[in-house]
């Protein structure tokens, strides 16, 4: 497990701030009411295999937070809740990653996608719409087809926006024995 220090702190404030700007500043309306294709869920997971569940668990919750908190309906915390569940998932299936020691070709990919499928499928899949049916008495047919279009847009969006930032900075980061000393 990734350690939480202050390097991981600082990386979910960033994160949930990142969060925040993306998602009430740059989502895309989806056509199902109350859903928007959100790029934001690539910066989760970006922080979450990065430095860990608890801190892609923090910068999810902490993000969706302000972003219902900004708009002044209310904060729905169904998917206040599952945001952070993703970030969670995210983390956890993606802890043996080596992408801070500029490791991340293809298996990691690959690991890094179906981790964050899987976060998507399940979170707003199953959770979001089962805690909206708890908490709020919302319809079934509804919260379940805004959920699945949740999952589908943010899993595309993520395998597009997490994977390159998964890339670039492993890129950035100088590999083990790279570095030589000159006679």
């Amino acid at each position: 497990m990734k350690k939480f220090g202050v390097k991981s702190i600082v990386a979910t404030g960033i994160g949930a701030a990142l969060f925040f700007v993306l998602g009430r500043f740059v989502a895309i309306p989806s056509g199902v009411p109350n859903t928007n294709i959100s790029i934001q869920y690539g910066v989760l997971a970006y922080i979450a295999a990065v430095f860990g569940p608890i801190a892609g668990l923090l910068a999810g919750i902490i993000g969706h937070f302000f972003i219902d908190f900004s708009y002044g309906w209310g904060v729905w915390w169904s998917w206040v809740i599952t945001s952070g569940f993703v970030g969670l998932v995210i983390g956890f299936l993606t802890a043996k990653l080596k992408i801070d020691e500029g490791e991340f070709g293809i298996s990691g990919i690959i690991r890094f996608n179906v981790a964050q499928i899987i976060g998507h499928l399940v979170g707003w899949g199953a959770l979001a719409p089962v805690l909206d049916i708890v908490m709020y008495g919302e319809p079934a047919n509804k919260v379940f087809i805004q959920g699945l279009v949740s999952a589908g847009v943010n899993i595309i969006t993520t395998a597009v926006i997490g994977t390159l930032l998964c890339v670039a900075y492993s890129s950035a980061i100088p590999k083990k024995g790279s570095l030589k000393e000159e006679e």
